[in-house]
Protein backbone atom coordinates (compact mmCIF):
# COMPACT_ATOMS: atom_id res chain seq x y z
CA UNK A 1 0.00 0.00 0.00
CA UNK A 2 1.47 3.50 -1.34
CA UNK A 3 1.60 6.66 1.40
CA UNK A 4 -0.67 9.48 0.23
CA UNK A 5 0.87 13.03 0.93
CA UNK A 6 -0.86 16.09 0.44
CA UNK A 7 1.81 18.91 -0.21
CA UNK A 8 0.06 22.52 0.23
CA UNK A 9 2.48 25.04 -0.93
CA UNK A 10 2.18 28.02 -3.58
CA UNK A 11 5.17 28.53 -4.88
CA UNK A 12 5.85 27.20 -7.96
CA UNK A 13 9.82 26.67 -7.43
CA UNK A 14 9.23 25.52 -3.77
CA UNK A 15 6.39 22.90 -5.49
CA UNK A 16 8.59 21.53 -7.59
CA UNK A 17 11.47 20.95 -5.43
CA UNK A 18 9.53 19.05 -2.83
CA UNK A 19 8.11 16.82 -5.45
CA UNK A 20 11.00 15.99 -7.47
CA UNK A 21 12.88 15.43 -3.82
CA UNK A 22 9.97 13.32 -2.57
CA UNK A 23 9.63 11.13 -6.38
CA UNK A 24 12.07 8.63 -5.17
CA UNK A 25 9.90 7.17 -2.00
CA UNK A 26 6.97 6.36 -4.48
CA UNK A 27 3.94 8.46 -1.96
CA UNK A 28 1.48 9.14 -4.14
CA UNK A 29 1.39 12.56 -3.98
CA UNK A 30 -1.66 15.80 -4.14
CA UNK A 31 -0.55 18.88 -4.28
CA UNK A 32 -2.92 22.30 -2.99
CA UNK A 33 -1.79 25.61 -3.84
CA UNK A 34 -3.34 27.62 -0.89
CA UNK A 35 -4.59 26.42 2.45
CA UNK A 36 -8.32 26.33 1.37
CA UNK A 37 -7.69 23.85 -1.11
CA UNK A 38 -5.33 22.07 0.69
CA UNK A 39 -8.28 21.77 3.59
CA UNK A 40 -10.82 20.89 0.40
CA UNK A 41 -9.01 17.74 -1.09
CA UNK A 42 -8.28 16.62 3.01
CA UNK A 43 -12.23 16.88 3.10
CA UNK A 44 -12.67 14.88 0.07
CA UNK A 45 -9.49 12.24 0.60
CA UNK A 46 -7.70 11.31 3.75
CA UNK A 47 -4.10 11.38 3.15
CA UNK A 48 -1.28 10.02 5.14
CA UNK A 49 0.66 12.73 6.22
CA UNK A 50 0.46 16.22 5.19
CA UNK A 51 2.97 18.88 4.67
CA UNK A 52 2.00 22.13 4.62
CA UNK A 53 3.36 25.54 3.82
CA UNK A 54 3.07 28.50 6.30
CA UNK A 55 2.21 31.70 4.31
CA UNK A 56 0.01 31.54 1.90
CA UNK A 57 -3.13 33.01 0.17
CA UNK A 58 -6.55 32.46 0.60
CA UNK A 59 -6.19 30.39 4.13
CA UNK A 60 -2.73 30.44 5.79
CA UNK A 61 -0.37 27.23 7.12
CA UNK A 62 -1.72 28.07 11.30
CA UNK A 63 -5.40 28.59 9.72
CA UNK A 64 -5.19 25.03 7.76
CA UNK A 65 -3.41 22.81 10.89
CA UNK A 66 -6.33 24.13 13.27
CA UNK A 67 -8.88 23.33 10.52
CA UNK A 68 -7.78 19.67 10.03
CA UNK A 69 -7.23 19.26 13.45
CA UNK A 70 -10.99 19.92 13.90
CA UNK A 71 -11.31 16.89 11.42
CA UNK A 72 -11.88 13.16 13.26
CA UNK A 73 -9.94 11.84 10.24
CA UNK A 74 -6.78 14.27 11.20
CA UNK A 75 -6.71 13.94 15.09
CA UNK A 76 -3.23 11.79 14.87
CA UNK A 77 -2.04 12.68 11.38
CA UNK A 78 1.47 13.35 11.00
CA UNK A 79 1.01 17.62 9.65
CA UNK A 80 4.52 18.71 9.07
CA UNK A 81 4.46 22.53 9.39
CA UNK A 82 7.57 24.61 6.63
CA UNK A 83 8.06 28.35 7.34
CA UNK A 84 11.02 30.38 6.16
CA UNK A 85 10.40 32.40 9.74
CA UNK A 86 12.40 31.60 12.40
CA UNK A 87 11.32 28.50 13.56
CA UNK A 88 12.40 29.56 17.34
CA UNK A 89 9.69 32.79 16.92
CA UNK A 90 7.14 30.57 14.95
CA UNK A 91 7.13 26.63 16.16
CA UNK A 92 5.44 27.45 19.58
CA UNK A 93 2.78 28.75 17.36
CA UNK A 94 2.27 25.92 15.02
CA UNK A 95 2.48 23.11 17.84
CA UNK A 96 -0.13 24.67 19.26
CA UNK A 97 -2.66 25.14 15.88
CA UNK A 98 -1.54 21.41 15.49
CA UNK A 99 2.02 20.55 13.90
CA UNK A 100 3.32 17.67 14.46
CA UNK A 101 6.29 18.75 12.91
CA UNK A 102 7.82 21.86 11.92
CA UNK A 103 10.44 22.04 9.09
CA UNK A 104 12.67 25.57 8.00
CA UNK A 105 12.30 26.46 4.89
CA UNK A 106 14.24 26.41 2.64
CA UNK A 107 14.07 22.75 3.20
CA UNK A 108 16.89 20.47 3.14
CA UNK A 109 16.22 17.25 1.00
CA UNK A 110 17.90 14.74 2.77
CA UNK A 111 16.28 15.76 5.96
CA UNK A 112 12.94 16.17 4.13
CA UNK A 113 13.30 12.49 2.75
CA UNK A 114 14.10 11.32 6.08
CA UNK A 115 11.36 12.90 7.81
CA UNK A 116 8.64 11.70 5.47
CA UNK A 117 10.27 8.44 5.81
CA UNK A 118 10.24 8.26 9.82
CA UNK A 119 6.53 9.57 9.66
CA UNK A 120 5.43 7.55 7.31
CA UNK A 121 6.83 4.13 9.23
CA UNK A 122 5.66 5.45 12.52
CA UNK A 123 1.66 6.31 11.35
CA UNK A 124 1.44 4.54 8.20
CA UNK A 125 2.90 1.05 8.21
Amino acid sequence: MSVTLLVVEDKDKTLESICSAIKPLGFEVTVARDGLDGLSKAKQTYFDIVLLDHKMPVMDGLSLLKNLRDLDAYHRTPLLFMSTQDLVEIEPKALKAGATQCLAKPLNEDFLLDTLKSWAVRFVA
